[in-house]
């Protein structure tokens, strides 16, 4: 036993790391590219490792040496053998099997595995016999080439990952190059050998990140891209349109965000607007480059209707399709998307965690992950602000507490969702930070609604018009209106850069990507210290706070630490819980 070590490593693949250890940060750091956080309480946060976890890291430069040599170096006691074969077993499956193109036959693929062993066990499959699977010899199949997608689907779910090299169609060409790029080639003629335009220019690790995307498959195949909300997904995306040079179907979470992929495609690239078609309730527009929402696609009158706009996937020939917020694709997107491998696929998004447990669909139909900046690297380079997190318990008064004693499973998390005196507490907040541009978040519109009238702030809901959403961001973004009161419309893809300050009264059971979305919404840089903060109001003593632990589990792999304050009575406005330096109830940091 080495006890310098900050690991317990289990055979059952799962990793103990002690929060108070010096190491602590470089494990977390080493962790997170292999290993998913599954808790995370006082003394030890719990990691697990599974297959994907692995194919994954894998995908994104890592090796077995590498993952059992990390485990090594972390782990105060050996790691068991039987785990670190179980992990060259899981990786080596990674590359086994190749999907490739038929020598002879457009209809057909080839799959192709040189382990005779391991093609027998996919034979013996009862879930591929629909496939169309043609066992040409041991260790080759033919595969129908309208099945590509479905196979990978099953393969990967059953655990045996294909790396698909079969090949992808350009689809129509569209010229495509930078604002001001056309300039620099004249630069050596002007006066002083320098123009007066200089075309836009990606930050490294944006880069990076599209160099990642570029070199898979060759010149851009198929991957997901991970970084940290306010790092420019939206740019890295435009770069790979630039660099493939074709039409593109871009896919993203609600109106709002398809109108600011709009007004970033006209500002940054040579895009005119007569090029770019909005697909949305309100406008059904397809040009050479088509920016729809995912609500859209999936529109229909009743359950008997077919999708009728999912033919937007085959009204052009689209070189290229962006997956904006890839974590939120619903399940009828996922089936298109099986039909249509052949076209080159690019997920975007701040994590890949999905509440549905639909990550391996992501993974084989949209792609494996490329490329993943961790949010607290970002922040140490100054790119994004740095965020003070704070859970605030709040206390439920008697009569309240008797109504959730009473009340059912949901009934009760919502009851102390709504708890009436997390008013005071908002107020309190709104106080402290009585010069910052400050959004108050939540999941029920009764309890927004009581909110916004109590405070006199204006509320943005899914009710309210688009036109009327975008005059009030508009006038967010101008100063002109300080504190917004919103509801879940605004958990993604709404630019705000100056917000500072969030405050969340309430949210979504326990989901984890709701909470990094929302600590998205302030995370773009600031003038002056570059700091933000975050409040999540959580009844105490209550089903919300087994929630909150939950929700907080992605942010807290990523580096963050949520301070807790519990308040010391209810109404108190003398209550010094929130001045810097005096907090009343504070615990160990990262817990809850």
């Amino acid at each position: 036993m080495i006890k310098d070590k900050p690991c317990i490593v289990q055979r059952d693949r799962t990793i103990l790391l002690e929060v108070e250890h010096s190491g602590f940060e470089e494990a977390r750091e080493q962790l997170s590219r292999y290993a998913d956080l599954v808790k995370s309480p006082p003394s030890f946060h719990t990691y697990r490792i599974t297959p994907l976890s692995l194919w994954n890291a894998v995908a994104s430069g890592w090796n077995a040496e590498q993952i059992c040599g990390s485990l090594q170096s972390l782990s105060r006691f050996d790691v068991p053998s039987s785990l670190l074969e179980e992990i060259l077993r899981l990786v080596s499956r990674y590359g086994q099997l190749t999907l490739l193109k038929h020598p002879e036959r457009e209809e057909s693929l080839i799959l192709r595995c040189e382990d005779e062993e391991l093609m027998h066990e996919i034979k013996l499959q009862p879930s591929l016999s629909k496939a169309g699977l043609t066992f040409l010899t041991n260790t080759v199949v033919e595969v129908p080439s309208e099945r590509r997608g479905m196979l990978k689907q099953e393969l990967t779910r059953l655990g045996y990952p294909v790396m698909d090299y079969a090949g992808y169609q350009d689809g129509q060409f569209l010229r495509i190059h930078w604002q001001g790029e056309a300039y620099e080639a004249l630069e050596k003629e002007t006066k002083h050998g320098q123009s007066n335009r200089t075309s836009f220019r990606l930050r490294d690790y944006q880069q990076e990140a599209a160099e990642a995307f570029r070199d898979s498959g060759g010149k851009g195949g198929s991957g997901v891209l991970v970084l940290p909300c306010g790092a420019g997904k939206t740019v890295i995306g435009m770069a790979a349109m630039r660099e493939l040079q074709c039409e593109t179907l871009i896919l993203t979470s609600n109106t709002t965000s398809v109108r600011q992929w709009m007004s970033e495609l006209q500002e940054k690239t040579s895009l005119q607007s007569s090029d770019i078609g909005e697909y949305t309730g309100q406008r059904k527009e397809v040009r050479p480059v088509t920016v729809a929402t995912y609500q859209i696609l999936t529109h229909r009158h009743n359950k008997e209707d077919e999708l009728r706009h999912m033919k937007l996937f085959n009204e052009r020939s689209w070189g290229l399709i962006i997956y904006d917020e890839v974590h939120l694709l619903p399940a009828p997107v996922f089936r298109a998307t099986a039909d249509i491998q052949a076209t080159r696929r690019l997920g975007l998004t701040a994590t890949l965690v999905r509440e549905d447990g639909r990550e391996h669909d992501v993974f084989s139909l949209i792609g494996p992950k490329r490329y993943e900046m961790p949010w607290k690297t970002l922040e140490e380079k100054g790119w994004i602000a740095a965020v003070d997190c704070a859970e605030v318990r709040v206390p439920m008064t008697d009569s309240l507490k008797e109504q959730c004693r009473y009340a059912g499973t949901r009934e009760q998390y919502r009851l102390a969702s709504e708890n009436p005196a997390k008013l005071d507490v908002v107020k309190r907040l709104l106080e402290r930070h009585s010069g910052a541009q400050t959004l108050i978040i939540g999941q029920y519109l009764n309890q927004l609604e009581s909110i916004s009238s109590e405070l006199d702030i204006p509320l943005i809901s899914g009710q309210m018009p688009q036109h009327q959403r975008n005059e009030l961001y508009a006038a967010f973004r101008r100063g002109d209106q300080r504190i917004l009161v919103v509801s879940k419309v605004a958990n993604f893809a709404v630019d705000l850069p100056d917000a500072s300050v969030a405050i969340e009264i309430s949210g979504s059971f326990g989901s984890r990507q709701e909470e990094a979305q929302r600590l998205g919404r302030i995370l773009r840089p600031k003038a002056g210290d570059n700091n933000a903060h975050f409040y999540a109001l959580v009844s105490q003593d209550s089903r919300e706070e087994v929630f909150a632990l939950r929700r907080q589990l992605f942010l807290i792999e990523q580096g963050y630490q949520y301070r807790t304050v519990t308040e010391p009575s209810i109404g108190n406005k003398g209550s010094q819980a929130f001045e810097d330096g005096a907090e009343p109830g504070k615990e160990a940091a990262g817990t809850t």
